[in-house]
Order: structure tokens, then sequence, then C-alpha cells
């Protein structure tokens, strides 16, 4: 690969990436008073379908531990997540969706489905001609 092609590569990603956060703020702002990471947060706990120590989250969310915990309190207060201490490792925390926090993801996920759709509709493949 060289490296007009990975310079360009790049451009383009960064590009994606800023359309589809402006898109998805306002998407799942508008339609379920969630925001981009708030829905990333609750996604990936659904994904996993168990309760997720807060560094597994950091890990994957690619947000900082302090962003990802203000991002956390949010959900908390709106009663979509809980936390919790781990039995084994009281300095460990827990991540856990509540009934309210699956329906309101399901209520969502169509909608970030559908963003990020309409910003990968035009992708070539990203392979070096």
């Amino acid at each position: 690969m060289d490296d007009e092609f990975a310079v360009d590569t790049w451009h383009y990603v960064l590009a994606k990436h800023a359309k589809g956060m402006c898109a998805l703020e306002r998407e799942l702002g508008d339609r379920h008073d969630l925001g981009p990471s708030e829905f990333e947060v609750l996604d990936r706990i659904v994904r996993h379908d168990r309760k997720l120590r807060i560094q597994e989250l950091c890990d994957e969310v690619h947000l900082s531990q302090s962003a990802l915990s203000r991002v956390v309190a949010r959900l908390e207060k709106a009663a979509l997540v809980s936390r919790c201490a781990c039995d084994d490792d009281r300095r460990g925390v827990f991540v856990h969706i509540t009934d309210e926090g699956r329906a309101r993801h399901a209520e969502a996920a169509p909608t970030h489905r559908a963003v990020l759709r309409e910003i990968f509709a035009d992708t070539p493949a990203l392979t070096p001609q």
C-alpha cells in the first residue's frame, strides 16, 4: 500500500466518521433521546447479552474511563442501565442493562442502522487500486 492511498483512505474514514456522528447525534437524539455514545454502550451490552465491567466497555466503545463513566451515569439516571460492584473484586464495577434500556435500544436500533446504511451506501471497496 502506498502512502497516498493510506492518506486518502484516512481522510475518507474521517469524513465518514464526522458525517455519521452528526447524523447519529441528530437522529438518535430527536427520535430516541439518546446520543451516539449512549446508544453504543447500550448496543455493546445487548450484543454481549450479559453485564459488562466498565473496563470491558471502555475498551470497546473507545472512550476514556472518565467519559464512559459520564455516559453510564446519564444512562443510569434515565434508568436504562444499573451499576453494581463485582462480588470478587469490590473495586470492579459492572454495568447491566435494564428492561427499559433494552426496550429503548430495540426502538433506537433501526434508526441507528438506517443512518449507518445511508452513510456507507456509496462506499467503494477499501482496497488498493
